[in-house]
Parts: structure tokens; C-alpha cells; sequence
């Protein structure tokens, strides 16, 4: 299977090719020529089977490349019970009826991200000895919370890379900052810029694509490449946990084999949902994919009137995950709705560059809504989402995965569609707790954040996890903050 450009379709390169790069010259997303289809024997059979041979099922459909020794050994490297405190790797916890809420928090550092970004190192290793042995990778990452620790933490002393994070430095939990001030490695590097996660994310393609600094790698033996979702590794094995959570369904009873889900995603930058998309194409019977925003919502405009439209303001919220109005990996769906028409594509993205918007074809448009519903949720409601879920059933969630209950429940309330859901739950609320604490106790919220933690365990009986509760005793070792336009020097110098 080779993957084609966006922007470029006789841009084609390799599964590994594609995880080197990360994004093509020509500033498109890497996606694969032909999506692998499961029949439904092909589905059934991974029934039973562990997490680590459901994603060895999956990869070997996209990673044509590898051989099945070299996807056992990146999935078993990554997924086990030394970085994940599970033995399902996730979990699934029913919420009231017909409501799954599927934990993807269970990793090293707390979110989701974890489970692509355990993974992606050993993916990125054995691609760059296929596609540039003996050259160093150079990660470059623009993070609104969770990529940015969850990367350092799988490439931290990886031989042969280098990782660079920018963050928004009043964009992102206080907890999620001291993960990502504190990392520890020589090959890493943390940096707050004066903006936005837009800022950092549209400072990132720029570099990715700035022919001076790539010729001063190129000299000096190196390459870009990414661990935000615009890589391809980054998004593959997100395609694993929708495939694994509808059979472990069947396994545990709330199915039966062909039942139609539907799927429910907080998201902003748009990677989680599609994941959900492609597994629906490869065969896993999900009916509508609910796309949850927060106070940025800017996609579930767009899903119901068809116009992207990022001119408007932009507001930091109690999901700082989401806080985001430039949604990367929309471009991919949006390059197959409008049947892989590249021009196309390249339109409407020089549109949203220029102008900051865009409008699709009636025809895509009618496409978009046949798969997807958008809705959003502001933070008082996330809270009283947080409030009743702890309420009825003693489940505490954190503010994100508040979004997407609400919203689903908007969902159902408007339609009457009550098809069972899987939620994607993407952080522990112990990543939040000054956002989830007012939703649970009227006890005043301390500032320190390690005490928040205390006080969150008391009143929840919920255990705080061990590799949060252990950044007390670390140093911080990344200060300071650079204006966003001062990014590419900033690689340069994080580089000498």
C-alpha cells in the first residue's frame, strides 16, 4: 500500500516514507491510496483476541511494509502492563444505558495520546531504518496539552531523534505544563510561545516547510518529522482502539456481532474522530460519528452550514485539548468526500490560509452530514456534566470527556436516537482537577495543584495515578517563552 498527498496525489510514498516525513513537501497530509477493508469473518475472528493482536490485525492492513516481526515487535513494545496501568490497554465503562464510555487514559501520561504515541517511536525506528538509515529525526510537535508530554514521553532517549514541543504558555492545564517542563532526556526540548495552540501548530507547518532550514538538515544529517496527527503513525493506531472497542463490546455481552454503534469524540483537531471514520470503512458497523466541541466551535459550524470559518474568537476553556479553530486532519476526510480532488483541496486551503474560510461543494456537503453531527458544550455545562455523572452513577470524568457526554445527550434529546455510543474518554480527571474539583465539592479548590490532587482522592475515592503524583519530586527544566514568530530560530538554536 503505497499513501498519496492531499494536496499532491502523485506525491506517493511508503507507509514508512510516510511516517519519516510526516507531511508532504507541498504542505499536504499523507493518506492511503485504498482503504483495507475487514469482512465480517475477517472482524469476527478478533473476537477473543488480546489488544496487542487486534492491533497487529489492524496495522498489517496499513503498514504493508513491515513485516509481521517488526509490527510485533513495535505493538508488544508499546502496549503492555509496564506503561499501561490495564491489562486491556483500555477500558470500557458503562454509564447509564445504551452509553460506553471507552478509557484511553490508562498510559503513562494520562490521555489519550498515549495510545498512538507509545507506539509511533517504535514505528518511527523501524521506518527510518527502511526509508533514511543512518539519518537523525528531528520530532518537531506543536501541542495543546497532551501530544506534547505524551510524545517526549515515548521518544525520551530514543536513539537517532530529537523531539522539539512548542506549547500556547497560558493554553494548557497547570498539570499538563509541569508534565512537559519537568521531562526528563538529553533529546529533548520544551517550549511555551506567546499564542494559541493555532499559533504553534501554523509556526510548526511553516518550518516543515521552509526550504532553508530543511537544506541546514539536510547538511547535517537530519530530517523532520512529526508527532502531532498530521503523521500517519500518529493516526493509525487510533484506527486500532474503535476496532478493539467494538469487539470487546461483543465480548462482554452489550452486542451482538453486527449491531450498529454509533461513536462519540471530543475533539479539535479532528485526528480522534477520523480514526473512528476509518474504521467504519474498514468494516467495524458504526452508524453516526458525533463530533463533541467546546466553546471553539468551530467544526460543528461547519458540519451543519458546510463553511469553515476561523474568524471568530477564540476562547480558552476547561478542555484546553480542544481549544482549537484550525482543525489539521479535516483535510484528510475532506480529500476523500470530495473524491480525492486535489486541486480542490489545495483551493480551499490556500482559501483558509488567505481568508480564514472556506466553503465545500453541496455535493461534499451532503456527504459530511450523511457520516457526521457536530455539536458543542461551554464549560458551565461541562461542569454540571461532570457533576451529575459523579451524582448518578460515582464516575468522574474529566472535562473533555464532559463535552462528549452532553453533547451526546443533545444528541439523543434532538433525534431520538438512543443506538448505543461509545464515547471516546480521553484524559484521567486527575490531569484537570481544578476544573473537575468545583464539580464535586464545595470545599475551596487549593492552588497548589499536587494538593488539588489530595483533596480529589478524598472526595472521589478515585486513586490519584502514580506518574502525576510524581512530578512533585521533579525539577523543572524548561523555563521561558518565545514570541511565535520566533519559532524557527528557536529550532535552530534548541538544534545547536
Amino acid at each position: 500500500m503505497n499513501y498519496q498527498s492531499t494536496r499532491d496525489r502523485s506525491a506517493k510514498v511508503s507507509a514508512a516514507g510516510a511516517i519519516v516525513q510526516g507531511i508532504s513537501h507541498e504542505g499536504g497530509l499523507f493518506v492511503p491510496e485504498t482503504l483495507p477493508v475487514f469482512t465480517p469473518e475477517e472482524l469476527q475472528s478478533l473476537v477473543g483476541l488480546s489488544y496487542n493482536e487486534k492491533a497487529r490485525a489492524v496495522l498489517s492492513r496499513f503498514l504493508t511494509d513491515f513485516t509481521s516481526d517488526e509490527i510485533a515487535h513495535c505493538v508488544d513494545g508499546a502496549y503492555n502492563t509496564r506503561s499501561f496501568d490495564t491489562p486491556g490497554i483500555s477500558a470500557i465503562s458503562k454509564v447509564g444505558d445504551n452509553r460506553y464510555l471507552l478509557e484511553l487514559w490508562h498510559g503513562p501520561t494520562c490521555a489519550f495520546k498515549d495510545m498512538a504515541l507509545q507506539l509511533l517511536p517504535y514505528l518511527m525506528k523501524v521506518s527510518m531504518d527502511k526509508a533514511a538509515p543512518g539519518t537523525e529525526v528531528v520530532v518537531l510537535v506543536a501541542t495543546s496539552g497532551d501530544t506534547g508530554k505524551a510524545a517526549l514521553a515515548g521518544f525520551a532517549g530514543v536513539p537517532g531523534t530529537r523531539m522539539l514541543v512548542f506549547y500556547p504558555e497560558d493554553g494548557v492545564s497547570r498539570m499538563q505544563k509541569l508534565q512537559m517542563v519537568t521531562q526528563e532526556g538529553e533529546n529533548v526540548s520544551v517550549c511555551a510561545i506567546k499564542g494559541n495552540f493555532d499559533d504553534a501548530q501554523t509556526g510548526v507547518k511553516a518550518i516543515f516547510t521552509d526550504p532553508a532550514i530543511e537544506e541546514e538538515l539536510r547538511r547535517n544529517g537530519q530530517t523532520f518529522s512529526s508527532a502531532n496527527s498530521i503523521n500517519w503513525g500518529r493516526l493509525v493506531p487510533q484506527i486500532v482502539y474503535y476496532v478493539a472497542a467494538y469487539t470487546s463490546l461483543i465480548e462482554q455481552e452489550e452486542i451482538a456481532f453486527g449491531d450498529t454503534v454509533n461513536v462519540c469524540v471530543p475533539t479539535g483537531n479532528f485526528g480522534n474522530i477520523l480514526a473512528a471514520y476509518y474504521a467504519k470503512k474498514m468494516g467495524v458497523p458504526i452508524g453516526k460519528l458525533i463530533c463533541a466541541s467546546n466553546r471553539n466551535n468551530v467544526l460543528t459550524d461547519f458540519i451543519r452550514t458546510g463553511v469553515y470559518d476561523r474568524n471568530r474568537g477564540f476562547y480558552t476553556t476547561t478542555s484546553p485539548s480542544m481549544d482549537i479553530l484550525i482543525s489539521s486532519n479535516l483535510e484528510r476526510l475532506l480529500f476523500h468526500l470530495a473524491g480525492e480532488d486535489d486541486a480542490l483541496i489545495r483551493r480551499w486551503f490556500a482559501q483558509l490560509a488567505e481568508t480564514g474560510r472556506y466553503a465545500v461543494t453541496p455535493e461534499v456537503k451532503e456527504k459530511l452530514q450523511a457520516e457526521f453531527v457536530g455539536g458543542f458544550c461551554d464549560d458551565q455545562a461541562a461542569e454540571e456534566t461532570i457533576h451529575r455523572l459523579f451524582a448518578a452513577y460515582g464516575y468522574l470524568c474529566d472535562p473533555h470527556t464532559a463535552v462528549a457526554v452532553k453533547v451526546h445527550e443533545e444528541y439523543v434529546r434532538e433525534t431520538g436516537d438512543d443506538t448505543r455510543t461509545i464515547i471516546a474518554s480521553t484524559a484521567s480527571p486527575y490531569k484537570f482537577c481544578g476544573s473537575v474539583l468545583p464539580a464535586v465539592t464545595d470545599i475551596p479548590v487549593p492552588e497548589d495543584p499536587f494538593a488539588q490532587m489530595e483533596l480529589l482522592r478524598q472526595v472521589s475515592g478515585m486513586a490519584a495515578p502514580a506518574s502525576l503524583m510524581g512530578l512533585r519530586e521533579k525539577a523543572v527544566r524548561f523555563t521561558g517563552s518565545i514570541e511565535k514568530g520566533q519559532m524557527a530560530e528557536k529550532v535552530r538554536e534548541m538544534l545547536r
